[in-house]
């Protein structure tokens, strides 16, 4: 396997952070599991490596920021503003991932919440201007990430304005058995993919099922193809790689190259499942 990146998941001891750490240790990556408290993310990383051979540590969100090349946002949409600037030194110009979905909860079940920016991705962008912020994995199901017995089943929309950054998180998709990265275009359409995970939930509690998501009569060879015309054509052209300076002008995006490993396919029910949980976030992480 190519080398790993480092991957920081901030607020990454709810369902979904730990769902995505369990996924990309198993893919080989290193991973950062950020919280507010380190004995938290140390019980919770002891929990999930459950003595496999995982590069999966426990720190606190800064050090996640720091140490990562590649950060996700993990965490409920009320806690990103107050959290996100004092980070800002930490992240640079490194990606940035937003995962999250800002949903409320009403007596007829989720809704879109209104983001002044747009949506929570572009909001994230506005307080981290140096950061490449690409929205992405909104309806993977945090149950079937954890389980790694089971396929995710489900086509990862993949949103951002700077294609590298896209391309590096299509390729990370691909990692996850079950998911396909699909590019959704520039980052204004993260609104749409944020707001769409409310009809997912709906379903998901209606059905009582895990619902993805599937682009049809996209085949996959297209998809690799064009998903590849995104990176840059230098070196081995590979994740690590990538991840570094933008395309413009960002400098060293604190982050190092690698390989992607072929697609598989991914996403899945953006909920906590279908379950009932609590209206602010159902299936979330802890707050920042």
């Amino acid at each position: 396997m190519p080398d790993d990146l480092t991957i920081g998941l901030l607020g990454g001891t709810g369902p979904h952070g730990r769902g995505l750490a369990l996924r990309f240790g198993l893919a080989g990556h290193r991973v950062l599991l950020g919280s507010r408290d380190a004995g938290r993310a140390a019980r919770v990383v002891a929990e999930l490596v459950d003595g496999r051979d995982l590069k999966i540590e426990g720190v606190e969100n800064p050090g996640a920021a720091a140490g990562a090349d590649v950060v996700f946002l993990v965490f409920p949409f009320a806690g990103q503003a107050e959290m996100l600037p004092d980070l800002a030194g930490a992240i640079g110009d490194k990606v940035v991932v937003d995962v999250i979905n800002p949903l409320g909860w009403d007596e007829q079940g989720p809704y879109p919440l209104e983001v002044p920016e747009g949506s929570a991705a572009e909001q994230a962008a506005a307080l981290l201007p140096r950061a490449r912020v690409v929205a992405a994995f909104h309806h993977a199901a945090p149950r079937l990430l954890a389980d790694p017995g089971r396929q995710v089943e489900t086509d990862v929309l993949v949103a951002g304005d700077d294609p590298a950054a896209r391309g590096l998180v299509l390729e990370l998709a691909d990692q996850i058995p079950g998911c396909r990265g699909v590019d959704a275009g520039p980052l204004r359409m993260a609104r749409q993919l944020e707001g769409f995970t409310a009809v997912i939930v709906g379903i998901n509690r209606r059905y009582k099922i895990h619902a993805g998501l599937r682009i049809s009569r996209l085949g996959d060879d297209q998809r690799r193809r064009l998903n590849a015309e995104l990176l840059p054509a230098r070196g081995s052209g590979g994740l690590k790689e990538r991840s570094g300076g933008p395309p413009e002008n960002r400098g060293s995006g604190g982050l190092k190259e690698r390989s992607g490993s072929p697609p598989e396919n991914r996403g899945s029910g953006g909920l906590k499942e279908r379950s009932g949980g609590p209206p602010e976030n159902r299936d979330r992480e802890e707050g920042p």
